[in-house]
């Protein structure tokens, strides 16, 4: 009986791998069968922590190794990111639109995408002391806006908006150097891990802070000022995408001018929608047109109200 009901498995198992085999064979997107030709997870999230570790070099241990100077754990630190992040960069660049289009000039050969992936981490590692500018402006905000924060200390340490958008802003440069694929698996493993959700694509300047943080959604358009605070569940997104795809690189996402501040809960949605500098939106609040500088918007029996000089 053993035997039988083992052969009668090894069958079964034989046809279930043969219908599975031939479903591959129908040629759709998800019937991809070579793993090599897309950036990896997880070399994206070591990069993206070893990148946290030279950001922040006396918060961050190095588990591998052990070291009694500074300049050559760094070294050793940016020597395996340029690595891995020059071979993932050389994968991404086969999904670039420009270098697949039938009209490019580029050279598309593997010596030459090899040549671009390494000029492209190169030029990436040259804006880490700009990363590191906003990064401190950031944690900055965050220290300044926060009366629960005893020192800078436990922002770094604990804070999952500081970890939220220092992860976006080293995608940030990335996507604006027009590396494909990576910039997005980058703020979608912050998104994983801290629930806040930042387009790599958005702009956001110096002094940013988001309180609590979690269900923060920034769309790939967003323009944000700075010394902007915002509360957790806030939507700064697209009126609408019917349209869908079509819909591809135009302005869908609102500006955010600065010192504004945007209470937890509220939705400001659109393209041509700016909240004027200096302006308070608050908690719950359903926003798709513009408010001039300096108003305050709040929620009265379900109403908004806008409170300012018309």
């Amino acid at each position: 009986m053993d035997n039988f009901l083992r052969d009668k498995a090894e069958q079964q198992l034989k046809e279930i791998t043969a219908d599975i085999m031939n479903d591959y064979a129908k040629g759709r997107d998800i019937d991809k069968m070579n793993v090599f030709d897309q950036p990896e997870r997880d070399v994206i999230v070591d990069i993206v922590n070893k990148m946290l570790n030279i950001l922040f070099p006396g918060y961050y241990r190095d588990k591998t190794y052990k070291f009694y100077n500074l300049e050559n754990k760094i070294s050793v630190l940016i020597e395996d990111v340029m690595y891995n992040l020059t071979d993932q960069i050389s994968i991404a660049l086969e999904y670039d639109d420009e270098l697949r289009s039938e009209d490019s000039n580029l050279p598309t050969g593997d010596a030459c995408l090899s040549v671009r992936s390494q000029m492209l981490a190169v030029d990436f590692f040259k804006r880490v002391p700009k990363i590191r500018h906003m990064v401190n402006t950031d944690l900055q905000a965050t220290f300044d806006g926060d009366p629960a924060a005893d020192n800078k200390e436990e922002i770094v340490l604990c804070y999952p908006g500081l970890l939220a958008s220092t992860i976006y802003r080293i995608a940030h440069e990335l996507y604006e150097l027009k590396v494909p694929i990576i910039p997005r698996m980058m703020t979608e493993y912050a998104h994983n891990i801290t629930g806040i959700d930042i387009h790599p694509g958005a702009t956001i300047g110096e002094y940013f802070f988001m309180d609590h943080g979690t269900g923060i959604v920034v769309g790939s358009t967003s323009v944000i000022g700075k010394h902007v605070k915002i509360y957790q569940g806030v939507t700064i997104g697209a009126l609408s995408t019917s349209a869908g795809h079509s819909l591809h690189g135009t302005k869908r996402h609102p500006t955010i001018e600065d010192n504004v501040t945007i209470y937890s809960g509220a939705s400001i949605l659109g393209g041509e929608t700016v909240i004027g500098e200096g302006s308070v939106i608050g908690g719950n609040v359903f926003l798709t047109t513009s408010v001039r500088p300096g108003t305050r918007v709040n929620t009265q029996n379900q109403e908004e109200v806008m409170h300012g000089d018309f």
